[in-house]
């Protein structure tokens, strides 16, 4: 299966759909996401999708194959086209995008001690859980 962003304002992914591969594959048999566009444009009269992958994780593709667009899409994440990255809604106003990734880092890094720990957004420093 095949996923698609649909893109609202702002660059906002609104929903995620699936499509069949084989909806995708033109008559040489190559997989293209402009038809898959066209598919679900005609289908839900919506004319702004990106293709996403369930596989691709922080740039990085979970099987090894090539990642697409750094960040599977979810609703409220960001396509950001200078990027063609998806990027997750930003959780502390503190947090640094990392370019590499897309994704957010905080000022500090995590503590590695094994314990469980939530961000202080007000002392910007990881507290431990109790």
């Amino acid at each position: 299966m095949a996923s698609f962003a649909k893109i609202g304002l702002n660059g906002k992914v609104i929903a995620v759909h699936s499509v069949v591969n084989e909806v995708l594959h033109d008559s040489n048999g190559i997989e293209r996401e402009d038809i898959g566009i066209d598919f679900l444009t005609k289908l839900h009269g919506w004319s702004v999708w990106v293709q996403t992958s369930y596989n691709t994780h922080g740039g990085v593709h979970s099987s090894g194959g090539t990642p697409l667009r750094k960040n599977h899409a979810s609703i409220g994440y960001t396509y950001d086209e200078d990027r063609d990255a998806f990027i997750p809604k930003k959780p502390f106003n503190s947090w640094i995008l990392n370019e590499d990734t897309c994704l957010w880092n905080a000022p500090v890094a995590y503590p590695t001690d094994g314990g469980k720990y939530t961000w202080n957004e007000t002392n910007l420093n990881w507290e431990i859980k109790e």
